[in-house]
């Protein structure tokens, strides 16, 4: 419970002791440490703080994960300043002031909000850390603007971050050591543990959007500064502060998804791109004197991306709706002003995106931690949109259900989709062949089109979408090598055969993902149909006879698709029914896709599901499970019209009778006289495990209520019995009773190892199937021939995954 908070807190005081040593010793001529081994350094413990935060924020919320991500993206960008300095980049006077100072003001205001709000809620030991940080960073920016400021002042105050950390790590070891008998003042997080735990399974709230909204301030600090006076120019020393945030930035977007919060990651997804493309902008003087200037139509629909954002978010929260609405009227102002983040409007609405992301953090982190909540307004359009007959908020414990079985992760189609129009209209721009990086395209088509795609593509997968995320992550992969080449100078004015190879290829692919939409919806069917469009505008490009216009119409046209994809993946996510449809699939096979709309999916980590699928099988159902081997499909044996049905559906052999299986030897209990000595005690020794027993048939299956279901199973002569070793299972067998057993496969075909495949090859004709992911084996069980037992022999009918010796040594 307590280890990664004392390796944060650790880690807190092993770079606060190194800052103390820095700046104690930064009066001498020669620093104690250099820049760039206390830049290494700082980086090092950024990612240790960064590792300690997230494990930590998986077991319960704290006041800790903000506290620990900030500080790490404060000393990862800090850190990038330093080593710059000491590689001699920042050479001119004021250099290393301008560059350090936008991080300090962000770091100061944040880490006091933090510290306010530790006090409000009693977390003493980290106010103390987040307000001393807080304090050392105002003394950081008093000393490089008023030489009357010494560097001893911030050097006490990490002092005191390093005392307060190393006195917690002495409390947690106490604690441990004592086994729970010395306990000092602030250090014991058991009191603490069963309130925080409670409270935060009261609501599923993101605790990463705090982080998220603190790296916006960062970032609008930058360029705010300038405005302001504060730093006398924009230049590469401020780029740690903004790519870092971007990186962050990704990194809170896949964490929203953890928590799932499909609109706060869409947003969070958006503002990266920006910080990626100010980034950009401050590093191309370094190539060329003048400032690079914006595309005007990308920045509009960027704009109206973040507007229809806005207006779903406010469905959600209010407070967040208007809080978009700034970056709103900040893609507006960039897309008014040719050099974008180098003019004042822009940078006015910086200003204005400080001051709102720092009263919307202050919001988040009190709500989080306090028992009385600020005002969002969050119930009062769920209130006005109950009365509603049209449209009805999607809730409750299948809001972010996955397509098959079970996902950690919410669904990020909505981003994905939004990454093809903003990809597609920055590439409507035709670059200067001459000067091809004066115009900003790369960020939006590398970081919006590639880098987003592919995390689009990789959540998808994890959500069993293995299609679609194939679609995203080729895409993606495009995106990358094209803005690369055509926006990045790679491609110049020649043109080669080489990159029209490329292309073919790419089109080959995508030619196959359109095919198989076909049978997906005609939503993405149009949506892979028009990437064609935009890779055989690219071909075209290549070999040089490119109709004027032409890239222009692709590019639209994919844009526009996407668009209505966005919004169809937006209104589904948050209203039920379907307002704007991805359609029907254009062709309908029998088998494929089945399982998706008619069978239920339900985790199997669930007990809830496993009760499910034991009332689906009491009322005549037939389910696929997973086992301690692999898929089976299962219906209860006290129902033969559900054990027919699986016999039907299976196309079951005569050579391939069903077994039976029972949950526990009490079951056999009542007809244990119509069984051999020797027989029962095998059974005792060889189960629970994955042997089936054929054993002779007799009167003991009446004693297990099989009625007419008893022709299905087995043979004239014997039947397969058998105790799985796997608790779900059992579970089950307990709450319905024997139940009568066949793999999850037509006859002949390869066994069942995942629950996609129980959908494939039986979605259509099974009423539920429980999902529990790859099976734990790839083999059947061994089946054993008991029937002449008594002579002291057994035979097999098939080895499985326990081999013949063991079997014998059991005997």
């Amino acid at each position: 419970e307590s280890l990664h908070s004392s390796i944060g807190l650790l880690g807190i005081s092993a770079g606060s002791l190194l800052l103390a040593v820095h700046f104690y010793s930064l009066p001498r001529a020669a620093p104690l440490i250099p820049s760039t081994a206390l830049g290494v350094l700082l980086l090092i413990l950024s990612s240790l703080l960064a590792y300690a935060g997230i494990r930590r924020s998986l077991r319960n919320a704290s006041l800790f994960l903000s506290l620990c991500l900030t500080i790490s993206v404060f000393w990862c960008g800090y850190g990038v300043v330093f080593i710059l300095g000491g590689q001699g980049v920042l050479n001119d006077t004021g250099d290393f002031r301008d560059a350090l100072v936008p991080g300090l003001v962000t770091f100061t205001l944040a880490l006091l909000i933090i510290a306010a709000v530790g006090f409000l809620c009693r977390e003493v030991i980290l106010a103390m850390v987040a307000s001393a940080v807080s304090l050392a960073s105002a003394h950081e920016v008093a000393m490089h603007y008023s030489t009357a400021f010494g560097s001893s002042a911030v050097a006490c105050n990490y002092m005191i971050v390093c005392l307060v950390g190393g006195y917690f790590a002495l409390g947690r070891i106490l604690y441990f050591l004592t086994k729970e008998k010395i306990a000092l003042p602030g250090t014991d997080l058991a009191k603490k543990k069963t309130h925080e735990q409670i409270q935060s399974t009261s609501g599923s709230m993101n605790h990463f959007a705090v982080t998220g909204l603190i790296l916006n301030m960062l970032s609008a600090s930058v360029f705010g500064c300038k405005l302001l006076g504060v730093t006398g120019k924009l230049f590469i020393g401020q780029v740690p502060w903004l790519w870092a945030a971007g990186i962050y930035q990704i990194g809170i977007c896949i964490l929203s998804y953890r928590a799932m919060d499909v609109l706060m990651a869409t947003f969070f997804g958006f503002t990266s791109i920006l910080k990626f493309a100010g980034g950009y902008c401050l590093l191309y003087p370094i190539w060329q004197a003048e400032e690079p200037s914006l595309p005007t139509p990308f920045l509009v629909v960027f704009s109206i991306l973040f507007a229809v954002l806005a207006l779903f978010l406010t469905l959600k929260s209010p407070l967040d709706g208007l809080y978009l609405l700034f970056y709103v009227a900040y893609c507006i102002a960039l897309a008014c002003r040719p050099k974008g983040f180098f003019e004042g409007g822009p940078q006015g609405v910086d200003v204005a995106i400080f001051v709102a992301s720092a009263l919307v953090t202050l919001i988040h982190l009190y709500n989080v931690k306090a028992s009385a909540k600020i005002p969002t307004g969050r119930g009062a359009v769920k209130a006005l949109l109950a009365r509603s007959s049209f449209l009805k908020l999607r809730e409750g414990a299948d809001l972010h259900a996955p397509y098959l079985g079970y996902s950690k992760y919410a669904d990020a189609e909505v981003l994905g989709y939004a990454c093809s129009v903003l990809a597609s209209f920055a590439i409507t721009v035709t670059g200067d062949p001459q000067a091809p990086l004066a115009t900003v395209v790369i960020p939006w088509v590398v970081v919006a089109g590639g880098v987003l795609k592919l995390l689009g593509g990789s959540v998808a997968f994890a959500r069993g979408k293995t299609l679609e995320s194939s679609a995203f992550i080729l895409y993606a992969v495009m995106w990358i090598i094209w803005g690369l080449a055509r926006y990045g100078g790679l491609y110049g004015t020649t043109r080669s055969f080489h990159a029209a190879v490329g292309i073919v290829a790419f089109m080959l692919f995508n030619g196959f993902i359109v095919f198989c939409t076909l049978f997906l919806n005609i939503a993405w069917f149009f949506y892979s149909l028009a990437f064609l469009l935009i890779a055989v505008s690219f071909l075209l490009d290549a070999i040089h006879v490119l109709p004027a216009g032409y890239d222009i119409a692709a590019t639209l046209i994919f844009g526009l698709v996407s668009f209505y994809c966005f919004l169809s993946a937006l209104f589904n996510s948050i209203f039920e029914g379907s307002c704007l449809p991805m359609g029907r699939p254009i062709v309908q096979l029998s088998g494929v896709g089945g399982g998706t709309t008619k069978c239920l999916h339900l985790p199997a980590r669930k007990a809830s599901s496993v009760k499910r699928i034991a009332d689906i099988l009491k009322n005549g159902g037939t389910c696929g499970i997973p086992t301690d081997t692999v898929y089976v499909l299962v219906a209860a044996c006290n129902r033969p019209d559900a054990v027919e049905k699986a016999h039907q559906s299976k196309r079951q052999a005569q050579d391939r009778p069903m077994s039976l299986w029972i949950s526990s030897l009490k079951q056999l209990e009542p007809a244990k006289h119509l069984f051999t000595p020797l027989l029962w005690d095998f059974m005792e020794a060889a189960w629970p495990s994955p042997i089936s027993l054929v054993v002779p048939r007799g009167e003991w299956v009446d004693f297990l209520g099989m009625k007419d279901s008893a022709k299905y199973v087995g043979t004239p002569q014997s039947i397969a019995i058998r105790i799985p070793d796997c608790s779900v299972t059992t579970h089950l067998i307990d709450l319905v009773g024997p139940i009568v057993v066949t793999s999850a496969n037509p006859t002949g075909e390869a066994d069942t190892t995942h629950h996609n495949q129980v959908y494939a090859k039986l979605g259509d004709k099974v009423d539920a199937v429980l999902c529990d992911g790859p099976s734990p084996e790839n083999i059947a069980s061994t089946v054993v021939d008991c029937t002449k037992i008594d002579s002291g022999n057994v035979g097999f009918f098939r080895v499985g995954i326990i081999p013949k010796s063991q079997v014998t040594l059991i005997l």
